[in-house]
């Protein structure tokens, strides 16, 4: 993840650009670009929307980015206008999204967080594509903040308390939406294999 980043240097870089640097701005481009991407993606399930909602985020970036406090993590505040951008572009065109089929879902890494299983051999990885493939068919039948928080934790690797902070929201309140979200899911999997399931988050401290 680019948490992994030095903040001070992208604060660096943020100054730059308020002053006119370009090239800091392309930088900030290339440290965000994939990360931004993929939250957009599993979040409307379309790479072509998953694309324009990308290019309108650093459009965002750009205009406000002075308006950005230095005290702050900047990794944080460019996912925040990831995840809100994302969800208005879901309510904007007011309809379901179909999700990646077989063919794109191949060309991404193996997730193993879905299961909670790290796969380990040849069964184990196909047992994992066929369940990540399942999943994004379901995710439509959640609601939004269900499925915003559910892509954040098991397809992006976000921790409870990261998700929480992007969102702006309590960390009970991400506890209780992932919760939901894996209950759905759960139900509608078992079509597939009543086995399916999650591993249950570590304990996360209440506010």
């Amino acid at each position: 993840m680019n948490n992994n980043v030095d903040n001070t240097y992208q604060i660096e870089l943020v100054k730059r650009t308020c002053e006119g640097d370009i090239s800091a701005f392309h930088e900030i481009v290339e440290l965000y670009k994939k990360k931004v991407y993929y939250i957009a993606y599993d979040i409307c399930g379309d790479s072509h929307e998953a694309e324009d909602i990308s290019q309108e985020v650093f459009i965002k970036v750009f205009k406000s980015i002075h308006k950005f406090r230095a005290d702050a993590k900047f990794s944080t505040w460019i996912y925040q206008i990831s995840v809100n951008t994302s969800i208005d572009a879901i309510r904007k065109h007011k309809k379901k999204h179909v999700y990646m089929e077989t063919t794109q879902m191949d060309s991404l890494p193996p997730d193993s967080t879905v299961t909670g299983t790290t796969p380990t051999n040849p069964e184990n990885q196909s047992r994992n594509d066929q369940l990540r493939r399942h999943v994004q068919k379901a995710l439509p039948g959640l609601s939004k903040n269900e499925r915003t928080v559910f892509a954040m934790r098991y397809f992006n690797d976000f921790k409870p308390l990261e998700i929480a902070e992007i969102m702006n929201i309590s960390i009970n309140t991400i506890k209780t939406l992932l919760l939901r979200a894996k209950k759905k899911l759960r139900k509608k999997l078992a079509h597939y294999n009543p086995e399916y399931g999650w591993t249950t988050d570590p304990e996360v401290p209440h506010e």
